[in-house]
């Protein structure tokens, strides 16, 4: 009975070893702040090169370019003006193949009709969006868009981000007509 107590003591504390374990950073924008759990066990490409760019200050100073409430907000990768930022990594493989869903609260990468083209712009799902998860490697379009962490704390100011005023700015469209501005990603754990 003493054995069954302790294991199961043992058991829990090492599931607790491995939350804090995680990988988390807080994204600071000037509509608040919101921590993000990251997943290296199931993106590890991903993730490495996300922490790569936050060590960097890549995102400081870039917006939510893409807002679409009911959807997803869509950021990191152009300046205030609409400018896109120059990549300081390299196009990832696609990771969507690691079992993670597109979920309301998780956060996935941005790309473009390539499957292996995500780079450094990345979303937060506003709710479970089945039709961006993996399903097939045969066709381009079945690739999925990885996800590669979520959510922890903050998800009202992602909800109010996802309530801004959008418009057109060029070509682009759904942009904030006032910027949302990521003002910092700081690494609060990386391992």
């Amino acid at each position: 009975m003493m054995l069954k107590k302790i294991s199961a003591l043992a058991t829990g504390l090492l599931a607790s070893l491995a939350v804090l374990a995680a990988p988390t950073v807080e994204m600071t924008t000037n509509m608040g702040a919101f921590t993000l759990e990251l997943f290296p066990d199931k993106a590890p490409k991903t993730v490495e090169m996300f922490l790569y760019n936050a060590k960097h200050g890549y995102y400081e100073a870039t917006i939510f370019h893409r807002v679409i409430d009911g959807f997803m907000i869509q950021g990191g990768g152009f300046t205030m003006s609409m400018d896109k930022k120059k990549e300081l990594t390299p196009a990832l493989q696609n990771e969507a193949t690691n079992g993670l869903a597109n979920n309301r609260g998780t956060v996935a990468m941005a790309r473009t009709q390539d499957p292996h083209s995500a780079r450094v712009q990345f979303f937060v799902n506003l709710k479970d969006n089945d039709f961006l998860n993996h399903k097939t490697t045969t066709d381009p379009r079945g690739w999925g868009y990885t996800v590669f962490g979520k959510v922890t704390q903050g998800m009202d100011v992602v909800d109010k981000i996802a309530k801004v005023p959008t418009g057109n700015a060029g070509n682009y469209e759904n942009v904030p007509t006032t910027p949302v501005v990521i003002k910092s990603v700081k690494i609060i754990s990386e391992k």
